[in-house]
């Protein structure tokens, strides 16, 4: 890997307010601009790196400051590999300051997306600038759909799993959910909640609403998990609103067939009985 060095923070001089209605209030973090202008709508918002394993880049990310009074703000990364040139960085008033940082990819690191974020804090509030490491090589792509569990909670059901990207790309996820019942299907809608984006290695714990849920039938729930690129997933769950029906109505049921059998037994032995005298 090859030694890199970052640069000492540049401060750049704004002649005006970065946007027109900009708060001047309110401090700006974003990925620096091409150049020596204010950033502009058609910039980039995000960090999005990609190379071989053992790839060093440099980058600089902007701090705007478009009030009247100086401010010192905090920066770290949140990810690995990244190296800031500062911790702190001041901005004088009206004034854009770069804060330089290389991302040194290590030799081994694993193909596919790393996602990260640059987070700038200070005076009651944080700014987090995503950052996304795309290392070259062959991309896997896998979903899970696990621990499922359907509850009553309430006046409805409660559908609970977790869903898991085991590959190293990040998905978009959609999850589908299908119950069927002893008499056909009583639930097909696609999932709410779902992360627009679900990143490498991330697991996350949802649960869905089903107001309208059977009261009496036994039923089977299948969730169905695909994303772009051919990821796919299944799992299911049962669902017994009221478990203890189910074995009353069998035993129920072996009651009526014994007392049916003792009464053809006792119909027979009375016609025998007859038929003798």
């Amino acid at each position: 890997m090859k030694p890199h060095h970052l640069a000492a923070v540049c401060v750049v001089l704004l002649a005006a307010a970065p946007t027109a209605d900009a708060d001047p209030r309110q401090w700006i973090a974003t990925p620096a601009p091409a150049g020596k202008s204010t950033p502009r709508p058609d910039d980039r918002r995000a960090f999005e790196l990609e190379g071989d394993p053992g790839t060093v880049f440099q980058d600089k990310l902007s701090v705007i400051n478009p009030g009247d009074t100086a401010r010192s703000l905090a920066v770290r990364a949140d990810g690995s590999w990244v190296s800031l040139a500062v911790r702190t960085v001041k901005v004088p008033a009206r004034t854009r300051a770069d804060v330089p940082f290389a991302v040194a990819v290590p030799a081994g690191a694993a193909p596919g997306d790393h996602p990260g974020a640059l987070v700038v804090s200070g005076e009651g509030r944080q700014a987090r600038v995503p950052l996304t490491v795309r290392v070259s090589g062959a991309a896997l792509l896998a979903l899970a759909v696990e621990h499922v569990r359907v509850s009553r909670e309430g006046g409805a059901a409660v559908i609970r799993y977790a869903l898991v990207n085991r590959g190293n790309t990040a998905l978009s996820p959609r999850l589908d959910i299908r119950a069927d019942g002893l008499f056909g299907t009583v639930l097909r809608r696609t999932a709410t909640g779902v992360p627009a984006e679900l990143a490498p290695g991330r697991s996350v714990r949802l649960a869905e609403r089903w107001t309208d849920a059977p009261r009496l039938d036994s039923v089977r729930v299948r969730l169905t998990a695909t994303a772009p690129g051919g990821a796919r997933a299944t799992a299911s769950g049962s669902y017994t609103p009221l478990p203890w029906l189910f074995p009353a109505l069998g035993g129920l049921a072996a009651v009526l067939a014994a007392a049916a059998l003792l009464f053809v037994r006792r119909s027979r032995r009375a016609r025998r009985a007859g038929a003798a005298a």
